[in-house]
C-alpha cells in the first residue's frame, strides 16, 4: 500500500498557471510578438522603441536619465544608446551649460522611424487588449502603475 501512494504525485501547492510573474512575461512576450508581427519598424526592438519614445518626450536627456526614465541598468540603457546613435536615431551633443555633460536627443531619422514605430505599437496594444472592455484595460493599467510604484 505504502507503495501505491508514493506514486501517486501531490499537487503542487503553487500553480505556475496562477503565478503573477508567468503571466505577465507571458503577457509581455504576446505584446512583443505583436509589436515584431509585422517585422520590427526601423530595425527596433522593443527596448530600443521605449527609449525612442521616452527620448521623444523628455527632448534631451543624459544617458542615466534617459534610462532611469525607461527603467534601465546603466550597462542596457548605454548599449541601447550605442546602437541608436550608431544607425543615426539618436544624436550626442553637449549641454550648453556645462560643456562636459553629454545630452542625447532625437535625430530626424529617429523621429521618423519612431512615427510609424508609435503606429504599430498601438496596433500590439490594441490587439494584445481585445479580450477587454475598456474599463478592463483601464484597470489593468492602473493595477500594474500601482504594483510598479
Amino acid at each position: 500500500m505504502r507503495s501505491q501512494e508514493a506514486a501517486v504525485p501531490n499537487p503542487p501547492a503553487y500553480r505556475l498557471d496562477e503565478s503573477v510573474g508567468h503571466l505577465l512575461r507571458r503577457a509581455h512576450q504576446r505584446h512583443a510578438s505583436l509589436f515584431q508581427d509585422r517585422g520590427a519598424v526601423g530595425g527596433l526592438t522593443s527596448t530600443q522603441f521605449a527609449t525612442l519614445l521616452k527620448l521623444s518626450e523628455l527632448g534631451q536627456a543624459t544617458q542615466n536619465a534617459l534610462g532611469r526614465a525607461v527603467a534601465l541598468d546603466p550597462a542596457t540603457i548605454q548599449g541601447v544608446v550605442a546602437r541608436l546613435r550608431d544607425r543615426g536615431l539618436v544624436e550626442v551633443g553637449r549641454d550648453p551649460l556645462d560643456r562636459r555633460t553629454v545630452v542625447l536627443s532625437l535625430a530626424p531619422a529617429g523621429e521618423a522611424v519612431l512615427a510609424e514605430a508609435i503606429g504599430q505599437g498601438r496596433r500590439a496594444n490594441e490587439q494584445l487588449l481585445a479580450p477587454l472592455s475598456a474599463d478592463e484595460r483601464r484597470m489593468l493599467v492602473r493595477l500594474l502603475r500601482r504594483l510598479l510604484d
